[in-house]
């Protein structure tokens, strides 16, 4: 597993992580601690150190699983969110709601001091305000956190952020489907020194190549539920991309392929090819998903014919159908 800096000023964490929303239950399925930790332990296993969770997946139940993986795990770096769960969204920010929100995530992690939060997609009203860095600062100074940085949905929301002291990262939706921030976000978080993770790799299962037009999910799963921005932005389902279109433009990049790898595996290296991107974070609903996810680090780049194929795909077929904030 190779490494990369999350900022310029570092830390170091591995080109893969894991995302942690599903272990908190959710996705159709309830929370499972004891499945939660054998995929952390599998993702562990498989030289993974950086774990993306929030105090919003599973109502907390997800930093609970972290929390009591970490007493035996101590060299692990943990990325929590806040703002979008305990009230806060959409309009209830404060600097006593956001340092109450802090104060219960270190409590369900079993820690004095978080590796990292992050904004957790709120409104881009509240981010141009900018009281909320402010607020994370002092939760800075006071020893709280150690650095804080932004998960946002759009463009303007990661230039906003990017003017902030002390931004560490950038969590965006980046993927084969999702390509608009390669040209201006990225070169912009370059020269800022800010970090880019990259969450929802596999657009939601789709870039893995394992559906088709009648695959049914549970009822209480998000792609089910939001495929068409029902509850929250439609482009953390499915990358915002119409299901049935989307299983048409996986069977396309399919002609595409090499030999040599799978759906996963292209989709997944095509992200880590970009010299912005600190690390990625698939989640894992298995230890196998968990392993195979972590390989990825060992593959070599994508050739540029390849590239420019995915790049032409993108451009010509896949961009007018993507929906949501971008």
């Amino acid at each position: 597993m190779k490494t990369r800096n999350l900022s310029t000023t570092g830390p170091e964490v591995t080109e893969c992580g894991l995302g942690c929303w599903q272990i908190g239950g959710g996705w159709g399925n309830p929370w499972d601690d004891a499945v939660a930790q054998e995929i952390l332990e599998t993702a562990y296993a498989s030289r993974i150190r950086f774990f993306d969770t929030a105090d919003g997946y599973g109502g907390g139940e997800s930093e609970r699983s972290l929390g009591w993986f970490r007493k035996t795990h101590t060299d692990i770096m943990v990325a929590t969110k806040l703002g979008r769960s305990g009230g806060i969204y959409p309009d209830g920010y404060t600097r006593d709601t956001m340092l109450a929100a802090t104060q219960a995530s270190l409590a369900r992690l079993s820690v004095d001091c978080l590796d990292m939060t992050q904004l957790h997609c709120i409104p881009t009203a509240v981010l141009r305000d900018g009281k909320v860095f402010d607020w994370l600062r002092e939760q800075q100074q006071m020893g709280l956190i150690k650095r804080f940085g932004a998960s946002v949905e759009t463009v303007e929301e990661g230039l906003i952020c990017l003017e902030q002291e002390g931004l560490t990262s950038l969590q965006v939706i980046f993927n084969i489907f999702r390509q608009k921030l390669i040209d201006e976000l990225f070169p912009k978080a370059l020269e800022k020194g800010v970090g880019i993770i990259a969450r929802v790799p596999l657009a939601s299962g789709l870039l893995t190549g394992k559906f088709s037009k009648s695959t049914t999910f549970k009822a209480r799963d998000h792609r089910n539920f939001n495929r068409d921005g029902q509850r929250f932005n439609v482009g953390e389902t499915f990358a915002g991309v119409p299901f049935e279109i989307g299983v048409e433009l996986v069977d396309e990049m399919k002609q595409i392929l090499p030999e040599d790898m799978s759906m996963v595996q292209m989709a997944l290296r095509w992200i880590l090819d970009y010299d912005a991107v600190s690390t990625i974070i698939p989640g894992a609903s298995s230890p196998q998903q968990a392993r195979s996810n972590a390989s990825i680090s060992d593959l070599p780049p994508l050739s540029d014919d390849l590239h420019q194929q995915l790049s032409k795909l993108y451009k010509q077929q896949i961009h007018t159908h993507v929906r949501g904030a971008y």
